[in-house]
């Protein structure tokens, strides 16, 4: 008896020991996407496809401008050209999985790939809010401290504000990113999403994920609600500068140079705040995943759309590469 005893005891520890190792490894998740009507299928596949072409071309273009265009040497387009390379790498980290999804009516990606998403997701997110704060710093010593303007957003000063943004946001986004890894999930593996975005991830867990929430609480604090903050006030200042101004020719001048910026981050942040901070009582599914469509797909697509046709800078250096091509293309 004691001995019946002592072998069920062993087969029950081997059984829990077993049971837990199938729940807290997972081998492959599957991505719904976005469950389109089968008639529009090759339509929404070639628009996104030319989304995609379109966002990699326009930023690398903003990039290749912002090197080679001597008129572009200055503090404003080099930021730019940092938000550009943050737009090439959220596209490229969202985009292709999204037309695999669409295309083939879902997508199976490893749980190892699915956290990799997750984590540069969360990495360009973070990297274009503390470089939206930067770039609004930028004009606001330009339009408020205009005298001090080469003095203070110096060379050394830019480097390092970009070098912050980047480090700062890989390794902070790495602690909840750790967190989750380790957590234990017990399916089923299926994401109603067409990205692995932190709630979907979340709901595969039989974990507590309180630690979890903990850490993302402190992190959108940190990266979103503060840099959100800094803006306002920044754009308060500007505005009273502004409004200082006695003609209005001049001031139309002067928020021409921040009207690009502050287009962006109102489109930015503000769908930001309807898929993570507004209460999703009574939101539907697709409505958050339309929302979350717009801000890693859309936005990195507009961005260097509005600068450029609101920048006559960038219209000069482009028309200029162009005449430059065309010259050299009828001498030979």
């Amino acid at each position: 008896m004691a001995f019946g005893m002592l072998y069920q005891g062993i087969s029950n520890s081997r059984s829990e020991v077993m049971e837990e190792k199938n729940v807290s490894s997972i081998a492959m998740i599957h991505l719904l996407g976005l469950q389109i009507p089968h008639n529009v299928t090759f339509w929404i596949f070639f628009l996104f496809l030319l989304i995609y072409c379109v966002t990699i071309c326009g930023n690398l273009l903003i990039i290749t401008l912002v090197f080679y265009s001597k008129s572009l040497h200055s503090p404003m387009y080099f930021f730019l050209s940092q938000l550009s390379a943050l737009d090439i790498l959220l596209a490229t980290n969202i985009l292709p999985n999204t037309i695999h999804a669409v295309l083939m009516k879902g997508t199976i990606i490893s749980f190892s790939d699915c956290i990799a998403q997750f984590y540069f997701f969360c990495v360009s997110e973070a990297s274009e809010c503390l470089l939206l704060t930067v770039m609004c710093y930028d004009r606001y010593v330009a339009i408020c401290k205009p005298l001090q303007y080469t003095l203070v957003m110096n060379v050394q000063l830019c480097w390092v504000m970009i070098i912050t943004c980047w480090v700062l946001s890989v390794l902070i986004v790495l602690v909840p990113t750790i967190t989750i890894s380790k957590l234990q999930f017990c399916g089923p593996y299926i994401v109603d999403h067409f990205f692995c975005d932190l709630d979907p991830i979340l709901q595969l867990s039989c974990s507590d994920p309180v630690v979890v929430k903990f850490e993302v609480t402190l992190i959108i604090f940190g990266s979103v609600v503060i840099p959100f903050f800094i803006i306002i006030v920044s754009y308060v200042y500007i505005i009273f500068i502004i409004f200082k101004i006695p003609s209005i020719t001049g001031r139309k001048k002067v928020f021409s140079t921040c009207s690009s910026h502050l287009t962006v981050v109102c489109i930015y942040y503000g769908t930001i705040v309807c898929v993570y901070l507004v209460p999703r009582r009574g939101q539907s599914w697709d409505i958050t995943k339309f929302l979350s469509l717009f801000y890693t797909v859309v936005t990195p697509l507009m961005n260097p759309i509005i600068y450029s046709l609101r920048n006559k800078d960038l219209k000069k250096a482009v028309a200029k590469i162009i005449n430059h091509c065309l010259h050299l293309h009828f001498r030979k």
